[in-house]
């Protein structure tokens, strides 16, 4: 940029400076705003033109990233070493050069002159550094009107290089924060693909495998009995793995969808703990229900709800080897709550954070132990913000854990609701 009016004063500077920090904050895009700099920078010196040289880490030279704009593709096609240069000397030392008479000066890298068909005079390059950092040299040329650079010179041109160095880090940032987030997204497309295809070959197989053991369960005899009972009961728990992975699937594919309609949680969480009672037994684990006398009656997809309130009573038996497990539900404000307590391990503090997402396990010690894929809570978590609700857990290492399921009652909800209860007293009169 070319200026032949009168060098701007110390106080026109720093006001010049003010306005243009003010200005290049707004900028969000790196390339116009480093071009920004290089034009005040040659402005404010009272210069005939100004750069921006960066370092190349992997060969070790330093090339134009901005430059006035008539040969500013030229200038990027230039390498410019560190040896023999005089930029390359700003940005080894890290401290300002200011050179009166560039054509008699060693230091001058004449290739530029040539490649651009310029001539250099007198040359103002300082650093560009950012919290230790050394990143380029922001350069001045051809003081006009045949004077010197200053020391105000170096002062503006400092200023302007920090802010081309911030600029330049946050667009690094950017650069790696975008990289990594397309890493974790590919990352998470593997983890989708794995979990679909996985469940879908899976399923057939297991399907043939679980028939097959519970047919000829009925026919071998008894002291093979126990060895049929290990196969049927392990088909089955991979079933169950099978069906977590294809529900984690049709969630994330948004092919899960909640069938809506009155649903009494009282009678819903009576048969689930019955169909636990069993397995309570074989670990002589108490299996307590309370519920209120009321009924309570919350819409929904019973089968879901189910599935989350399942993992939960399976999860607070796989971790509790003494005492019991209470399941009990009652009403909120605009809210119906179900909880699960258990009197088993507990989690520790630095893992209630993670507990629901998908594959994590507390401590390898208890997956060791106690087995599992990590998938039972955060299939619990999917079904339950499907309604609406939340999910949360309070716990303590070696004294046990609760788990509190909340299911809104919203809107025009709450009369359906108390409809489907009448229904549902009225009924039960008439069998009486």
């Amino acid at each position: 940029m070319t200026n032949k009016s009168a060098p701007p004063s110390r106080i026109e500077q720093l006001e010049r400076l003010i306005e243009v920090s003010r200005n290049l904050s707004a900028l969000l895009e790196l390339e116009p705003l480093l071009q920004t700099i290089v034009a005040e920078a040659a402005e404010l010196t009272h210069s005939q033109e100004a750069s921006i040289l960066l370092h190349n880490e992997e060969k070790q030279h330093l090339y134009f990233v901005a430059a006035p704009w008539h040969k500013r593709e030229r200038m990027r096609e230039v390498q410019v070493p560190l040896k023999g240069s005089i930029a390359g000397q700003v940005y080894q030392l890290g401290e300002p050069v200011l050179v009166a008479d560039a054509q008699n000066d060693p230091r001058h890298f004449a290739d530029v002159d040539l490649y651009t068909e310029f001539e250099t005079h007198s040359v103002l390059a300082v650093p560009m550094v950012f919290q230790g950092q050394r990143m380029g040299v922001l350069t001045a040329v051809n003081k006009q009107s045949g004077g010197q650079f200053d020391a105000d010179d170096v002062y503006v041109l400092d200023t302007l290089a920090l802010q081309a160095a911030i600029a330049i880090h946050n667009a690094n940032l950017l650069k790696q924060t975008q990289e990594a987030v397309d890493e974790l997204n590919e990352l998470d497309r593997m983890k989708r693909d794995f979990i679909a295809i996985t469940s879908h070959e899976l399923r057939t197989p297991l399907g043939l495998i679980l028939g097959h053991a519970t047919f000829l369960n009925e026919m071998v005899p008894e002291d093979l009995k126990s060895q049929m009972d290990v196969i049927v009961r392990s088909s089955i728990r991979l079933k169950e793995i099978v069906e977590d992975l294809t529900k984690v699937n049709n969630f994330q594919t948004g092919q899960a969808r909640v069938r809506w309609q009155p649903i009494n949680l009282n009678q819903l969480l009576q048969e689930l703990v019955r169909s636990f009672k069993d397995e309570a037994d074989k670990k002589k684990l108490t299996l307590k229900l309370t519920l209120p006398d009321e009924q309570l009656m919350v819409e929904g997809d019973g089968e879901k709800i189910g599935i989350a309130i399942i993992h939960l009573i399976r999860n607070a038996l796989m971790f509790t080897d003494e005492g019991g497990v209470e399941i009990s539900a009652l009403r909120l404000p605009g809210h119906l709550q179900v909880s699960v307590r258990d009197t088993g391990l507990g989690i520790p503090e630095e893992d209630i954070a993670r507990i629901f997402e998908r594959f994590y396990q507390v401590e390898d010690h208890m997956t060791r132990r106690h087995g599992g894929m990590g998938l039972g809570l955060s299939v619990a978590k999917m079904m339950v913000e499907m309604h609406n609700g939340r999910i949360s857990v309070n716990s303590v290492v070696g004294k046990g854990s609760t788990f509190n399921v909340v299911f809104p009652i919203v809107g025009n909800q709450t009369q359906e609701l108390k409809n489907a209860l009448r229904e549902t007293t009225e009924r039960r009169a008439k069998k009486r």
